[in-house]
């Protein structure tokens, strides 16, 4: 998964969060917008929009987007860092496969910052993969960081290692990401969701209807999801997925970038090549 852009209507508030209570850090970016991330890759764009109107109630888009931190002691230093700045969590889940602590940015954009447990212990039923959402053991995970250990933002190796959209159908989106894109359904157990993911992952794309069951989308000019960037491992597999896309009625636009597209619900889409 590649940066997910946000259309921000106070830049400046919000790139102040993202660098202090999420720990990213400034990458080269256009004017009127900040780009934020980890050494050489960027999570997040915020494109300034002072204009910008929330997102309407009940209105598809964004649940959160999910930054992988590498180790469990650095979600213990995220959850150091977040309540350091004075920022409040959303929650603290076990899923599992992964420890992940929920917060909102200040215009209301959901972030997940989680650790996943090595591959051999996520837990199979008949072959499917187990997800669930417990609570975590937040001393235990507080035990793994050394007292006085200096806090020097998110780690070298944090990736974009999922996003979550609201859509309006889940039959409707497992055509599109599973029929269309190529993604592999991974879960389908979990009420009023559906996880899909490549190369075996637990998920890249969660996809719910919780409280967005035949939503429409948000109206143009609103705060939030600008677009979702899905790295492909070639241009080749780019084109091919737009291929599929055309001959299921679903034209994309050819940018200088990669393939823009949006999926049924309104929730836009940058496919790009990677290599």
């Amino acid at each position: 998964m590649g940066p997910v852009r946000l259309v921000a209507a106070d830049l400046d508030a919000m790139a102040a969060f993202y660098r202090r209570a999420v720990g990213l850090a400034d990458r080269p970016s256009p004017a009127g917008e900040v780009h934020l991330g980890v050494g050489g890759r960027t999570l997040v764009e915020l494109a300034g929009d002072p204009a910008a109107t929330p997102r309407p109630h009940r209105t598809t888009g964004l649940f959160h987007l999910a930054l992988l931190v590498p180790s469990r002691a650095d979600l213990a230093q995220a959850l150091h860092r977040v309540s350091g700045a004075g920022w409040r969590f959303s929650g603290a889940s076990d899923h599992l496969v992964s420890e992940a602590l929920y917060l909102d940015d200040p215009e209301g954009n959901g972030i997940e910052i989680y650790r996943d447990r090595p591959r051999e212990e996520w837990p199979r039923r008949d072959g499917e993969l187990l997800m669930d959402t417990l609570p975590m053991d937040v001393e235990g995970v507080l035990a793994e960081l050394p007292p006085g250990t200096p806090d020097e933002g998110m780690p070298e190796g944090t990736t974009m290692g999922h996003v979550h959209l609201q859509v309006r159908d889940l039959d409707e989106a497992e055509t599109f990401y599973a029929g269309l894109l190529g993604f592999d359904v991974t879960v389908r157990g979990y009420p009023g969701a559906l996880f899909v993911s490549a190369g075996g992952y637990h998920h890249h794309l969660g996809l719910n209807t919780w409280g967005t069951r035949d939503a429409p989308a948000p109206p143009p000019g609103s705060r939030g999801l600008n677009r979702v960037r899905i790295d492909l491992p070639s241009a080749a597999d780019v084109a091919a997925a737009g291929e599929r896309l055309r001959a299921a009625g679903r034209e994309g636009d050819e940018l200088a970038e990669g393939l823009a597209v949006a999926d049924p619900s309104g929730n836009r889409l940058l496919l790009v090549a990677a290599a």
